[in-house]
C-alpha cells in the first residue's frame, strides 16, 4: 500500500496550508520540476478534487512554487502528464 505524500506550504503572508501531494513531473530536459497536488476542495457533480499544479524553483535557499502562466509551458506539462496517463 502506497502511503499518501503531504508538504506543508508557507505562504508569502506567513499562513501555512498542508496539502497532499498526487506525483511530482520533471520536464524533458530535465531544467524544469513541477509538483501535483490538491487541497480538501471538491467540485462538480462526482465532487472531484481540484487539482493544483506549479513550477517548483529554489528561492533564497527554499523550495517555492511559481504559478504556470506561459502557454507553451501548459502544454510541455500537459504532455507530462498525458505520460503518465498512458504509462
Amino acid at each position: 500500500m502506497i502511503e499518501n505524500e503531504y508538504i506543508t506550504i508557507k505562504h508569502e503572508d506567513g499562513n501555512t496550508e498542508t496539502v497532499q501531494v498526487v506525483t511530482y513531473l520533471i520536464s524533458e530536459d530535465g531544467l524544469r520540476n513541477y509538483i501535483v497536488y490538491f487541497k480538501d476542495e471538491l467540485q462538480g457533480v462526482e465532487n472531484d478534487h481540484v487539482i493544483y499544479i506549479s513550477k517548483l524553483i529554489e528561492k533564497k535557499g527554499t523550495v517555492a512554487l511559481v504559478e504556470i502562466v506561459e502557454d507553451p509551458e501548459w502544454v510541455d506539462v500537459q504532455g507530462l502528464l498525458k505520460r503518465i496517463a498512458n504509462a
